[in-house]
């Protein structure tokens, strides 16, 4: 996550919708080509998975200032606590997370378009931290493998626009041992 932390849980919050609604100029993308990553969206029956990092001691005030200035520095985004509800079986309560939410206030929200329109601008998409089609194939396969039980229509439907545009990046073992 770019911050040092004690620990991390996988699990989800709710009342939110995961989206590739947000631009990104510098770690995915570029002034010329700006780059789609997530944000969250108000969704009254959603429930979105991911990762909360629990941070202590020394690791909270480097870490707020870390993500002040990645996610917060241009305005237009709001930070709310959220129960974040933690995968593991022996978990007790929910516990608070912060979360950074992009407003169609922030310079670089580019809100809704169609999934081929963001597979298609993903792909074309590159900053400092690496290509945009990392950043989607990453987040795809995590909720795979780590959260299986979730439905995001969203990201996998995104993540099918551009294998469907780019076929050459999926291929199975089987197919390695056709050829």
């Amino acid at each position: 996550p770019g911050f040092e932390f004690t620990s991390r849980k996988v699990g989800f919050i709710r009342g939110y919708s995961r989206r590739f609604w947000q631009g990104d100029t510098f770690h995915r993308g570029s002034e010329k080509m700006p780059g789609r990553v997530v944000t969250l969206l108000e969704d009254c029956g959603a429930c979105t998975w991911g990762v909360a990092y629990e941070v202590r001691g020394e690791q909270i005030a480097a870490s707020l200032e870390y993500l002040n200035m990645r996610e917060a520095v241009l305005g237009g985004y709001d930070t709310k606590l959220v129960k974040f509800h933690p995968q593991e079986k022996d978990a007790e309560e929910p516990i608070l997370a912060l979360v950074y939410i992009a407003t169609p206030q922030n310079p670089s929200y580019l809100g809704p378009a169609s999934e081929e329109d963001i597979a298609a601008q993903i792909i074309v998409s590159s900053g400092c931290a690496g290509h945009n089609i990392e950043y989607l194939l990453r987040l795809a396969d995590f909720m795979r493998y780590f959260c299986p039980q979730a439905e995001d229509k969203h990201l996998f439907s995104i993540e099918e626009a551009l294998v469907s545009i780019l076929p050459c990046l999926y291929y199975t073992e089987e197919s390695l041992e056709e050829t």
